[in-house]
């Protein structure tokens, strides 16, 4: 069973190889970083996540539509958006190891580092004066919203008025509390951190980058490798993927691997709403692939050098887009919720430091085994977008809107529209999934020793639907076992299989999360009925199988999540 977090991750990664949901890319070749296959399973669970994310965004939506827009786009488009001058990261390499680092993720763990060293100082010298043993949870802080969640330190000090954060805990939250805050506040060590994380945080927006390389030697960080802090000076790197776009290398225009999804829909507006009769507001939905050249890229397919995106775009009127920013944050949080999953792995985390761009964003953060992450943004983008296209392209971006403004009795005429962002990551998505599946149960009893392995996948997103089971190879009962699995496959993704004991069998398709074991005996043959067995609680029943057909219907249904 799964101990900790660190395992529970492990056995996840080791789980979805085993059972080919995801295979490192080109392993027979020693594989390439952070680039991942997924296996027969694994296509299919990722297949039934973008249908559930498709159903609820355009066929649930009637002023919501989809497009494939193409991976290669003319350079000037990025130039627009502001990829090709600022998205970049900060790296810095250390000439002994030739290990390349970035920058601000290096900073952070030290800053981090500092903090947590003024609270064990802080924790333990209260617990001494105080005969008591407070416990300090490392990264735990209580949220806006009321609950506790893990956030890194530098986040936590960076997101809160320090100087409200010191009055209110170390004067009137009684002596102990009070106690364990005055000493952390004046730690030193505390008060390195926080005048760092500032200078960093400054630096990063200035985009000064030989005040992050003194910050870096002044807080004496070195690389973990070499254990010395020999280091280059940083310099920015840009990630995306560059490639020749011509027949010949020569003379051949350097173009781009798109790395969002986001900007094929804005330079399609125009097309869609006027081919599609669009009004405000409308959205435009698209999922595809996208390309980042991360240096520093871990954490199995939480993030990758090629990756998809699920992502909406919603155009609104000028005025009005906080009030959409608002219906799109929650219906995207109730979107997650509806798999089941516990609201208590979810929350909201509002940036404090907005894009140029952005008037308002969230992140809606998941409990991953390493802490709460980012899985989908919700953004209000204004009209940057639109008018940055407008003024490189030199082709209006303009709708015309013909309701009556009540204000001055005449049509609201020409704007070029705000809009409102979801973008989901399809990959984190599907590692959510698993992760909140997987489940290692302890079935033993006084007479034996028993386990299995389980993924509770919601029936809808299951790769399989249905497995098939003739009890055994003999007396007529496989060919009536396939009889019954060609009946049911049109409608069903189904499996069939033979081989094992009835309970092997079931065990691995638990492993799976196939919700629902069909299992033909000598019985069958007689009248026509059959044991159906459900995934998460093992129960069976006998049914007929006329039946099966709406049994595991109703219960595999979209209804089910999008009702």
């Amino acid at each position: 069973m799964a101990k900790n977090n660190d395992e529970l991750l492990k056995n996840v990664i080791s789980h979805a190889k085993e059972y080919g949901f995801v295979f490192q890319s080109s392993e027979i070749y020693d594989g390439l970083s952070a680039v991942y296959d997924y296996g027969q399973l694994g296509a299919e669970l990722k297949n039934n996540l973008k249908t559930y994310w498709w159903k609820a965004m355009v066929q649930m939506n009637e002023n919501i539509v989809g497009i494939d827009s193409a991976i290669f786009m003319h350079p000037k488009i990025w130039k627009a958006s502001g990829h090709v001058d600022g998205f970049n990261d900060p790296m810095i390499d250390n000439k002994d190891s030739k290990k390349r680092y970035r920058a601000d993720q290096l900073l952070e763990d030290k800053i981090d580092s500092l903090i947590k060293e003024a609270i064990n100082f802080a924790r333990d010298e209260t617990n001494k004066k105080y005969n008591v043993q407070i416990e300090t949870e490392e990264q735990e802080w209580v949220g806006d919203d009321g609950r506790t969640v893990k956030k890194p330190y530098h986040e936590i000090i960076a997101s809160i008025d320090l100087n409200n954060f010191y009055e209110i805990s170390a004067v009137t939250s009684g002596p102990i509390n009070g106690w364990f805050t005055h000493l952390l506040y004046y730690h030193d060590s505390f008060t390195k951190a926080v005048e760092a994380n500032k200078i960093m945080n400054e630096s990063l927006q200035s985009e000064n980058l030989s005040a992050l390389k003194d910050l870096i030697i002044d807080l004496n960080i070195i690389c973990p490798v070499s254990k010395t802090s020999n280091w280059t000076d940083v310099r920015q790197f840009n990630l995306m993927f560059s490639t020749q776009f011509g027949a010949m290398a020569d003379g051949a225009d350097e173009i781009y691997l798109r790395p969002e999804t986001a900007q094929g829909i804005f330079v399609n507006f125009l097309n869609v709403q006027k081919s599609g009769r669009m009004k405000i507001p409308f959205g435009i939905a698209q999922i595809g692939k996208a390309f980042r050249n991360e240096v520093i890229a871990r954490q199995f397919i939480m993030r990758m050098r090629e990756f998809e995106q699920m992502e909406m775009q919603f155009f609104v009127a000028p005025g009005t887009e906080m009030e959409w920013f608002a219906h799109w944050k929650q219906a995207r949080l109730n979107w997650h919720l509806a798999l089941g999953t516990s609201a208590d792995k979810y929350h909201f985390h509002d940036h404090v430091k907005l894009a140029h761009y952005a008037n308002a964003a969230t992140d809606i953060e998941f409990e991953f085994p390493f802490g709460f992450k980012e899985v989908e943004g919700i953004h209000s983008r204004t009209d940057f977008d639109l008018s940055q296209h407008q003024q490189f392209s030199g082709k209006k971006m303009q709708y015309f809107d013909a309701e009556v403004d009540e204000a001055t009795g005449k049509p609201k005429g020409n704007y070029i529209p705000y809009v409102i962002e979801t973008s989901i990551g399809l990959d984190r998505m599907f590692l959510l999934t698993m992760i909140n599946a997987f489940e290692e149960q302890d079935l033993s009893t006084d007479e034996k020793q028993d386990s299995r392995t389980l993924l509770r996948l919601h029936p809808a997103l299951a790769p399989y639907k249905v497995a098939i089971f003739p009890l055994t190879k003999k007396d007529g009962l496989p060919d009536k076992a396939r009889e019954i699995m060609d009946t049911l496959k049109y409608d069903f993704n189904c499996i069939y299989e033979e081989k094992d004991a009835i309970g092997k069998r079931y065990r691995r398709m638990d492993a799976v999360g196939t919700p629902f074991c069909v299992t033909v005996d000598h019985q069958t043959l007689e009248d026509n009925t059959v044991t159906i067995r459900h995934r998460d609680s093992m129960q069976q029943e006998r049914v007929a199988i006329v039946d099966l057909q709406k049994i595991i219907g109703d219960l595999v249904s979209w209804k089910n999540l999008l009702g």
